[in-house]
């Protein structure tokens, strides 16, 4: 596993009871440099949406377990926050949880044509995710895909 994966998988372990205290799920971990600067990311959710005091104490907590523990060897900015409206859906769980749900699909190349596809999740496996667009249903291969989220409408 790489030291990015380790770090991920690392902070998870020690979110997770953290979470559970807290009465919020763990949507995802990142850790990921921008710039210069190296971001640790914990996205929380809950099914009424988390808000600004669940990731505060969140943070406040899983801040004290990494200091405890000091695993990651550099530098970096802990953010604790809500994955978001149109939350980007990158573990199957995540597909799960949205299938019936409108999402947006970026594809890395055209497909007829065009790169960026929305329609409603209708199903997935390890090889395709399947969409039901206004003409028809699409399945498109994992492999070919760069993001899929959920469509967010203003």
């Amino acid at each position: 596993m790489s030291k990015r994966g380790n770090y991920e998988a690392e902070t998870e372990r020690l979110l997770a009871p953290i979470a559970q205290r807290c009465g919020v799920e763990i949507y995802d971990i990142e850790y990921v440099k921008e710039g210069s600067d190296w971001y640790l990311r914990a996205y929380i959710d809950k099914p009424e949406g988390v808000n600004i005091n669940d990731c505060e104490n969140v943070s406040r907590a899983l801040s004290d377990e990494l200091d405890r523990e000091d695993f990651i060897e550099d530098a970096y900015i802990l953010e604790v926050s809500s994955p978001g409206l149109g939350r980007t859906l990158k573990k199957d769980k995540h597909l799960a949880k949205s299938i019936g749900e409108e999402v947006e699909i970026k594809t890395y190349k055209p497909i007829e044509k065009q790169k960026e596809f929305q329609g409603v999740l209708k199903a997935f496996d390890t090889e395709t995710v399947t969409i039901e667009t206004e003409n028809a249903e699409k399945i498109f291969a994992r492999n070919e895909i760069a993001l899929i989220r959920l469509a967010f409408h203003f």
